[in-house]
């Protein structure tokens, strides 16, 4: 594959995801203007700002039989008009309702940003090399988290959020346009299953034990770090730390730094061990355990520490995405897309029911007079998030090891059978 082809494949899935990613971590730094603005608390604001996970997750199934059907490329242009549409409706709300609707017309639209991504690059890259590019890919996602932190909050002092997403509607155009007229199409992207055949793929997908073995874990340790990351990080750096509002902006740059530091790293690393013989699926897991460790860190070590606390979160919070290539890597190619959007699915609803939690659990203690949040609902609602997490590792340690015993049985089973 030639450079100019390459480039032309990844750059526009790639803006599409950098937009997706923006879209996703915007409310981190415009929490306090929706709250002032619209009058929302924080179970609303959760509410508010976790719709767009249910949307997308919602649009996961239905997106999987599209890209294995359509192709990657008409797919996610034509999602993203409602993105634009969403931003649009966003930007002119008056209510609670406007802005949950505008937010659910945005999830909607990016649902296709990360998935039609990783199905092109299953089709036009060696299966091989899917970790590392999906960490180049996943590193154009914290460009995006990156943008909306202090740019945003720059846009914000000279303007105010809604043109900030009058902007995000004309750049959602822009990327739908850029998709569909600058990737080339391949005759392989394209399936010739029958619909019946391709829902039986879903069902081949979520019946698979090997499936549900990794699925739990993969599916908490993104959702604790995409609901943090995405909006409670910056209400913790101003309510728990006691940062300002734009040194609080400032931590979130920084921790979108590392998040993409993150991404190519350890994507880069996972397809270092996977030549040693050692799988995505569990490189990921071990670094989704030390991530446990880190969120532990942010709970009990002193406020003081907050700097290289959060930005070792965003590094390693990246380690669930290793295990999509993981995953795609035990099932067919014909699968692929069915089988990431699945478990991206499993993700986008763990990560609405996650951020809502939060809210919910924050706004069991009052509000301070200043907007300020109590400090004891982030660290139980953080530590419950951690808890859910530890048990799904232990899920996969318990997975492997069956799997190893079973291994253990048979192969002693063939030993005596052949010295008989």
């Amino acid at each position: 594959m030639g450079l100019s082809t390459l480039l032309r494949v990844f750059l526009p899935f790639a803006a599409g995801y950098f937009l997706s990613y923006l879209f996703r971590v915007v409310n981190a730094v415009l929490a306090p203007d929706l709250a002032a603005d619209i009058g929302v608390g924080p179970s609303a604001l959760g509410l508010l700002t976790s719709v767009y996970f249910i949307t997308f997750a919602s649009f996961q199934l239905p997106l999987g039989v599209l890209l294995d059907r359509y192709g990657p490329r008409k797919t996610e242009a034509v999602l993203l008009m409602f993105a634009a549409i969403g931003a649009f409706l966003f930007s002119q709300a008056e209510s609670l309702t406007g802005l949950v609707i505008g937010r659910a017309f945005i999830g909607f639209g990016v649902s296709a940003c990360l998935m039609a991504s990783f199905k092109a690059y299953t089709v036009w890259f060696d299966r091989s090399k899917w970790p590392l590019i999906n960490g180049f890919q996943m590193a154009a996602g914290g460009l995006g988290a990156l943008a909306a932190t202090s740019p945003v909050e720059w846009l914000v002092s000279v303007s105010d959020w809604r043109a900030v997403f009058l902007m995000l509607t004309g750049l959602s155009v822009l990327i739908g346009l850029l998709v569909l007229t600058v990737v080339p199409e391949k005759k392989t992207t394209v399936t010739s299953e029958s619909l019946a055949s391709q829902l039986e793929g879903i069902r081949e997908v979520f019946t698979s034990l090997k499936f549900w073995h990794i699925a739990p874990v993969v599916t908490l340790s993104p959702a604790a770090f995409l609901s943090i990351q995405g909006l409670w990080a910056g209400p913790w750096l101003r309510d728990v730390v006691g940062l300002e509002r734009g040194v609080a902006a400032s931590v979130l740059f920084w921790v979108a730094v590392a998040m993409i530091c993150g991404f190519i790293g350890l994507g880069y690393l996972a397809a270092r061990l996977a030549k040693w013989g050692i799988s995505p699926a569990f490189t990921s897991a071990v670094c989704m355990g030390l991530f446990m460790v880190v969120q532990l860190l942010v709970l009990i070590t002193p406020p003081s520490w907050y700097l290289v606390n959060w930005m070792i979160f965003g590094f390693i919070g990246t380690s669930g995405i290793i295990a999509y290539a993981g995953l795609s890597q035990l099932f067919e190619v014909r699968l692929s897309g069915r089988v990431t959007t699945s478990v991206n699915m499993l993700v986008f609803v763990a990560t609405f029911a996650a951020q809502w939690m939060i809210g919910i659990i924050i706004e069991m203690w009052p509000v301070g007079a200043d907007g300020s949040y109590n400090q004891k609902g982030f660290y139980y609602g953080f530590g419950l998030m951690l808890v859910l997490q530890i048990c799904t590792l232990l899920w996969y340690a318990a997975g492997l090891w069956i799997l190893k015993t079973r291994e253990r049985s048979r192969i002693t089973e063939n030993l005596a059978q052949k010295n008989e």
